[in-house]
């Protein structure tokens, strides 16, 4: 293939990428306190990166031990943000956390949606101090029609629970 044909290919394939893959905007979880879940460093569609800088609020003993919340915190920050859908909802994890995480540590976070089907959403989560990965999981989400506070979950006049 001569050298224009090629670039005239590259040029075709092109038009059916996403452009703005680096101007996605956060559609979630909005006014989470990113000193305590991390700080969205890099997002495209269906990934993110989350950078959360351990504090002194964070911590679990005089060792300088960080308590493992802050950590699923951070995960579900990401997985939330990966998802990036309005409502979406957790509503089940299986996690690992392999590695403690000490005051002072700058804890890397990548989220990465897996699979979708329907309205649910699996997304992995690895964290990582340096090159140790101190955490690992996967997150279930589902994205619901209005926030998870207004959905009709009983019958009012009835008094039962929908299904």
């Amino acid at each position: 293939m001569s050298k224009n044909n090629e670039q005239e290919s590259d040029l075709d394939l092109d038009d059916y990428r996403e452009h703005d893959l680096d101007r996605v905007m956060l559609q979630t979880h909005q006014r989470v306190n990113q000193d305590l879940s991390g700080e969205i460093v890099k997002q495209e569609v269906g990934y993110v990166e989350v950078t959360l800088v351990t504090t002194t609020d964070m911590l679990a003993d005089e060792l300088g031990l960080i308590h493992g919340g802050f950590i699923f915190c951070a995960a579900d920050y990401a997985a939330m943000a990966a998802v990036n859908e309005r409502n979406v909802v957790l509503v089940g994890s299986d996690v690992q956390f392999l590695s403690p995480v000490k005051l002072g540590d700058i804890v890397n976070v990548i989220a990465r949606v897996r699979h979708k089907e329907g309205r649910k959403r699996n997304i992995h989560v690895e964290a990582f101090v340096l090159d140790i990965k101190v955490f690992e999981g996967e997150f279930k989400t589902v994205i619901t029609d209005r926030h998870v506070l207004k959905l009709k979950l009983f019958d009012a006049e009835e008094g039962e629970k929908k299904h």
